[in-house]
């Protein structure tokens, strides 16, 4: 006899990348940034320290939410949610648009969570196979029964690959529900949609300070929607689900626009050099608007690959999708952890 739903015992669940937690390794295989957050950071944990811990956090992360609203030029705070990473607000937004029954769409291969997210909702979920060039088919923005919500990763992961601005505007006005513009690796491409989120109210996006901030280990994300969407959903978030140092930190970090210019700056020329050295060696390499790319060799196996890596202590992600081809997804590290890896890649080859 099982206490547990039925959808929860039928669902694989979301599998995480490999977080090692002894022994020293060079960590390209879960995005994150590979260089310390913004200093002011420091002291802005040194501020919520000395204030206390023994109040409860601002519910709404209000500094955050006003910063945000200011630096992404929208009329208000109201714009912004804030969450406990960018797959708490993914979390809340299922909770509030799909019901049980009812249906999800992704593209596939994206964002793997997607498809949990709706599981644990005990709702369908429809995946949409991107076209060989990794563009959208049209039947994406098709309307569809019981369709209540649209997950588009832009740039997608595993392969960096992005929908441009005038499909995502289409889409919204053919769709007859919102559409979430998972905008997790947007820093670090050459555009961005936050804008179109004031030309229809049925565009929201999501942004997270892992990434391009550094703040993987802090836990911090937030969604750009009209207010009264916003007003909504703050109905279904957790009541205090992003703690002082988070907001403290998070606030400061988009305060320093000279360290995260600086920060892009670097990671897309160390990604440049990564694609280059990549195709030396035989790789075929998907160009990539992320922090990351996603490469599949000519001569040799993906899976034997990755693990003779991680034998050597180098973890990149072997991904493999049913119905697709697998490969290796690779992040940006530092020019010197790209040397490293590019060696250790041709001497395995």
């Amino acid at each position: 006899m099982s206490f547990f739903r039925p959808e929860i015992l039928a669902m694989d669940g979301y599998t995480p990348g490999e977080q090692p937690q002894a022994g020293k390794f060079i960590k390209l295989n879960t995005n994150e940034n590979p260089y310390p957050p913004p200093p002011g950071i420091r002291r802005a944990i040194e501020e919520v320290l000395d204030k206390g811990l023994q109040r409860y956090p601002d519910p709404m992360a209000n500094a955050f939410r006003t910063r945000a609203a200011e630096l992404y030029k929208l009329p208000s705070k109201d714009w912004v949610l804030c969450g406990n990473g960018s797959d708490d607000i993914l979390t809340i937004c299922t909770r509030a648009f799909v019901g049980q029954g009812e249906l999800l769409r992704l593209p596939y291969p994206s964002y793997i969570l997607y498809k949990s997210l709706a599981q644990i909702q005990g709702a369908q979920s429809q995946e949409v196979k991107f076209n060989a060039d990794w563009s959208l088919p049209a039947s994406f923005g098709d309307p569809a029964a019981a369709l209540k919500l649209v997950f588009l990763p832009n740039p997608n992961s595993p392969t960096g690959t992005m929908i441009s601005r005038e499909a995502i505007l289409e889409l919204a006005e053919r769709l007859p529900c919102p559409l979430i513009v998972d905008e997790a690796y947007a820093d670090f491409a050459e555009f961005n949609c936050i804008d179109l989120v004031q030309q229809n109210e049925k565009i929201m996006v999501s942004r997270t300070l892992s990434k391009a901030y550094g703040l993987a280990g802090l836990r911090f994300g937030f969604l750009l929607a009209q207010p009264q969407m916003v007003e909504q959903l703050i109905k279904v978030k957790d009541s205090y689900n992003c703690d002082a140092f988070a907001i403290g930190a998070a606030t400061a970090a988009i305060h320093d626009e000279a360290w995260q210019a600086d920060n892009r700056r670097k990671i897309i020329a160390t990604r440049a050099k990564l694609v280059a050295g990549l195709e030396q060696l035989g790789f075929t390499v998907i160009p990539s608007q992320a922090n990351f790319v996603w490469c599949n060799h000519q001569k040799h196996e993906a899976r034997p690959l990755y693990e003779q890596l991680k034998a050597q202590k180098v973890l990149i992600r072997y991904m493999n999708y049913a119905g697709w081809r697998d490969g290796l997804r690779i992040s940006v590290g530092t020019d010197e952890q790209t040397d490293v890896l590019l060696a250790l890649i041709g001497s395995l080859l």
